[in-house]
């Protein structure tokens, strides 16, 4: 049994043992079909394996699914930051973001429609009298929460962010280094779909302060990103095929200022996500607590992202 995920239950089943010979087997968490479109995130496998940004998929199942395991050790607070991953990291990144849509299609980015849904399932109160009180007293209400998405989706969705295929969830245990081979892979794909190339960057950078012990000083600098974002854009311009040069500094720059008002998006979805998981699901895990640290620093990030302004 693994144990760092808090949303399902995941098993590693092997023949004698052997650690080079297993598969997992993944099964859903309670509730969790309210949240997660379970044929998305399908289709998105099987879309990541055809490009080879997956790992093969054996069989699904009513409630769970079986696929390749992916040798290797999950990325922590400390490793993620560290060079070499994050060069390996953007180079992974870019390549699943330069996926083109099926069929020619223009795809629409999802997180709108998933915040409105996840609005409308959040609890308006939790059984345990104690949490309901913590509850009542830290998480604002749905109108508030209402006004801040409408408020959010406004803003934000007419940066001129890209629109690409998404992981959506690369907290740090999402990510696999294989240091035999100097391989980094990412895994789970639940929340996978197109949305906003800043919305997946911006996500990525919120979990640098992990989940269990979640610590916000561990959000990255300004100077740390700009490097991390303009190695990425030479990678992401690689492979979607543009020959007019290198990034610019302003192409760097405007992607940090939609990547840092796209992690407003990100603290406030998560947060949503964690009030529906501390009503519905049965996995141990202090998920109210988890929502009010989520939209907590929503609050103290927004007035500063929010001013933020693109390069002319």
């Amino acid at each position: 049994m693994f144990t760092d995920g808090i949303t399902n239950k995941l098993v590693g089943c092997s023949v004698d043992d052997d650690p080079c010979d297993v598969v997992l087997i993944r099964i859903y968490g309670n509730k969790t079909e309210l949240f997660v479109d379970r044929d998305a995130e399908l289709r998105s496998f099987q879309l990541l394996q055809a490009h080879g940004c997956a790992p093969r998929l054996y069989t699904t199942f009513v409630n769970g699914l079986c696929y390749e395991f992916v040798p290797g050790g999950v990325l922590d607070t400390h490793l993620v930051r560290q060079p070499h991953i994050c060069r390996l990291t953007t180079q992974e990144l870019a390549r699943v973001h330069a996926i083109h849509a099926h069929n020619g299609c223009v795809p629409t980015p999802l997180i709108w429609m998933k915040l409105r849904k996840y609005l409308s399932l959040i609890p308006t109160s939790l059984t345990h009298p104690d949490t309901n009180a913590r509850f009542e007293r830290e998480i604002p209400s749905r109108a508030e929460l209402q006004r801040e998405m409408d408020e959010l989706h406004e803003h934000l969705s007419g940066l001129g962010s890209p629109i690409v295929l998404c992981h959506n969830d690369l907290l740090v245990k999402n990510v696999i280094f294989n240091e035999d081979i100097d391989e980094l892979k990412f895994i789970d794909y639940e929340y996978s779909g197109y949305n906003y190339q800043a919305y997946d960057i911006g996500n990525h950078f919120n979990e640098f302060a992990g989940v269990s012990d979640v610590d916000y000083s561990l959000y990255p600098s300004k100077e740390f990103q700009l490097g991390w974002l303009h190695t990425y854009l030479v990678a992401y311009h690689g492979f979607i095929g543009r020959t007019d040069g290198p990034p610019s500094a302003r192409d760097v720059e405007k992607l940090y200022v939609q990547v840092s008002k796209f992690s407003l998006v990100s603290n406030f979805f998560w947060g949503l996500w964690a009030l529906i998981q501390a009503k519905f699901s049965n996995i141990e895990f202090d998920f109210l607590g988890y929502a009010i640290i989520r939209l907590n620093q929503y609050r103290n990030t927004k007035a500063a992202y929010m001013a933020l302004e693109l390069p002319a």
